[in-house]
C-alpha cells in the first residue's frame, strides 16, 4: 500500500497565504459592490440570493464573508459613512449661525441625495432589524446634534422653532420633496432654504 503523501503546511505569512487573502478581500469587495448596484439600479429590498447573483458568487461565500444581511448593511453604511464624513466635518465658512445654517442645508442636500436610496433601503428593512432601527435612531440623534450644535440658546429654548428647523433639514423632508413632490435636488435645496428663512423670520419680527 503507497504511503500518503504528508500534509503541507502553508505559512501563515506565505505567498500561497496571502494569495487566498487578496482573494477573499476581493470577494468580500465584489459582495458589498452588488448590494451598491442592486439598491442604486432600484431593488430597495435585494434579497441574500439576489446578491449572490449580482456579485456572480455563490449564495454559501455571501454567508461566508457576512453572517447575515445585517452584516452586509453594515459594511454598506461604513462605506457611504466614510465618503461623506468629510463633507461633515468640513469647517464652516462663516460665523454667523444664520449663514452657517444655510451651509448646512447646502451640504446636506448633497449628502441626502447620495445616500437616499441606500436610506430608503434601510429604512425599508429597520422593522425586522434591530440593527437597522438602532442605526436609523442613531442618524436621528447625529442630525440633531449636528443642526443643535449651529442654533443659538434662544432659537433652541424654542421648541417649536427647533424642532420645525430639525424637521426642516432632515434627510426625511429630502426624501418626501425629491420623492413624493418631484422636485430636482436645485429646486429641493431652495426650498430648504426658503423654508428655513421663513422660520427664522419669526425671529426678526420678535
Amino acid at each position: 500500500m503507497s504511503e500518503k503523501p504528508p500534509l503541507r503546511v502553508v505559512p501563515a505569512e506565505s505567498p500561497e497565504s496571502d494569495g487566498r487573502r487578496a482573494r477573499s478581500e476581493r470577494s468580500k469587495l465584489q459582495i458589498v459592490d452588488a448590494l451598491f448596484r442592486l439598491i442604486l439600479d432600484g431593488n430597495l429590498d435585494p434579497s441574500a440570493a439576489s446578491v449572490a447573483e449580482e456579485a456572480a458568487v455563490g449564495l454559501r461565500t455571501v454567508f461566508r464573508h457576512f453572517e447575515d444581511m445585517d452584516s452586509l448593511y453594515r459594511e454598506l453604511t461604513a462605506r457611504l459613512e466614510a465618503e461623506i464624513l468629510p463633507i461633515v466635518m468640513k469647517p464652516w465658512s462663516s460665523a454667523d449661525w444664520r449663514a452657517r445654517l444655510h451651509e448646512l442645508v447646502s451640504r446636506r442636500a448633497g449628502i441626502y441625495e447620495r445616500i437616499m436610496p441606500f436610506k430608503v433601503a434601510a429604512n425599508l428593512r429597520r422593522y425586522q432589524s434591530d440593527w437597522l432601527m438602532h442605526d436609523y435612531q442613531r442618524f436621528l440623534r447625529m442630525e440633531r446634534s449636528g443642526l443643535h450644535g449651529i442654533l443659538p440658546d434662544e432659537v433652541l429654548a424654542d421648541q417649536g422653532l427647533s424642532a420645525a428647523l430639525e424637521m426642516v433639514t432632515g434627510f426625511q423632508t429630502w426624501r418626501r420633496i425629491r420623492q413624493d413632490q418631484g422636485l430636482n435636488p436645485q429646486e429641493a435645496e431652495a426650498m430648504l432654504l426658503r423654508t428655513v428663512d421663513a422660520l427664522l423670520a419669526d425671529i426678526e419680527r420678535g
